[in-house]
């Protein structure tokens, strides 16, 4: 939904959310969550916990990916987070637009560039780049894909804010 309202609305099947679960605490909220949903993998606590992303189904068989934030950059997206009216009955909260952008290069998946293309043409001017890229460059880091980090660099030189 985040894409919804900061870049080039397109349909999706799925839902994404971030749930701050800290560092080492995980398990009792995967354990809530597994006996609420339908897991979409085998031994998903497992999963859940090396790869920290919880990968669930709704009753509806709609895939839930949930992302157990504790890291730095997780809580200051949360934080930052705001409230979105999509329809008169429906108000949302979702991530900014720039942590939006962190988080789809941090993905780097084919897709995820398509979107971070249509957040520059849309938000333009409105998007704090700087913000972006002090918090890209660390999770990159870790990654160890430091790659990212000039692969965005060269998107934002190809759409420059006007």
């Amino acid at each position: 939904l985040a894409v919804q309202r900061w870049g080039r609305p397109r349909f999706t099947h799925d839902l994404d959310l971030t749930l701050l679960t800290g560092l080492g605490t995980e398990t009792p909220y995967i354990h809530e969550l597994l006996a609420e949903f339908s897991s979409r993998i085998p031994d998903a606590e497992r999963f859940a916990l090396v790869n920290r992303v919880l990968l669930l189904s709704s009753s509806e068989g709609i895939p839930i990916d949930i992302a157990l934030g504790g890291m730095p950059f997780e809580e200051r997206m949360v934080e930052r987070a705001t409230d979105f009216r999509y329809t008169k009955d429906a108000l949302l909260c979702t991530c900014s637009g720039e942590d939006l952008v962190v988080l789809k290069a941090f993905a780097d998946r084919p897709q995820d560039w398509v979107d971070i293309e249509g957040v520059l043409i849309r938000q333009q001017a409105a998007l704090d780049r700087r913000y972006i890229l002090e918090n890209l460059g660390p999770l990159c880091e870790l990654k160890e894909s430091p790659e990212i980090v000039d692969k965005l660099v060269a998107m934002f030189d190809r759409f420059p804010p006007e």
